[in-house]
């Protein structure tokens, strides 16, 4: 869960194919838990969301420790770093760069919250709670879903996110909404956290308290990473807003 921070945060996916910042995306593939991740029905599925330069049986394996006993479905991102043949599911992203910001920003997690929230609903019943769960990348886009469509999503986990500033009109369009809903959000990063600028962090915590029903959580030691203690905080989280039973 770590590799983005090995990677050059200034590489520009439009480097490595064409397209357009903010140009329409779809999400093509998805891992899922046991029984096409139906095993258990009624608890609140989990919506996993990788990081840049990851896939999406990176971010799946980390459930184990969070929610063992819920259904995940892992989304792989849409746009293609490196796609190897044979086995290996390969590297992607959401964004055309790994922590953009600005409009390109607006306009990218705009077009990626789109994507994932249209596969949520071809895909998964309206009556089920789903819960995102997202690592940097896809920890911004987990929060952006409540920006564009709060009604679907029960709670959501940003582990090292970052928020877009929504300068950009239509791209964030339940913000003066979304507190009324009052959502329950796990906020959680490394002090030590090299990729993503202090500043950033302290802005989204604010954003967040502001509104959504935060629980933010800051961690020593840790840089552009998870780890076990953050999974341990979360799990109580779950606990207490009846989302999973917290054991292992």
């Amino acid at each position: 869960m770590g590799e983005e921070a090995a990677h050059d945060t200034t590489r520009r996916l439009s480097d490595v194919i064409p397209g357009r910042f903010g140009d329409p995306v779809s999400v093509q593939y998805a891992w899922m838990s046991p029984e096409n991740a139906e095993a258990m029905p009624t608890r609140p599925l989990f919506l996993a969301l990788h990081g840049w330069g990851s896939n999406e049986r990176d971010i799946a394996g980390i459930m184990q420790y969070i929610a063992p006993y819920n259904d995940v479905v892992s989304l792989r991102a849409p746009l293609v770093l490196h796609a190897p043949e044979g086995v290996s599911a390969g590297t992607y992203s959401w964004f055309h760069d790994a922590v953009p910001s600005g409009d390109d920003l607006d306009h990218d997690i705009a077009a990626a919250a789109r994507a994932v929230d249209q596969w949520v609903d071809g895909h998964i019943p309206a009556t089920r709670d789903v819960v995102p769960i997202g690592f940097s990348q896809g920890g911004a886009v987990a929060v952006h879903l409540l920006r564009m469509h709060p009604e679907r999503y029960r709670a959501v986990i940003n582990l090292s996110g970052f928020l877009a500033p929504a300068g950009v009109p239509g791209t964030a369009p339940a913000d003066d909404r979304l507190a009324d809903f009052e959502i329950p959000v796990y906020f959680g990063y490394g002090k030590n956290d090299a990729v993503i600028p202090k500043y950033e962090l302290f802005a989204a915590a604010a954003w967040l308290e502001e509104h959504t029903w935060l629980t933010t959580k800051s961690y020593r030691g840790l840089d552009h990473a998870v780890s076990l203690d953050e999974f341990s905080d979360i799990r109580q989280w779950l606990v207490l807003h009846d989302i999973a039973p917290g054991v292992l």
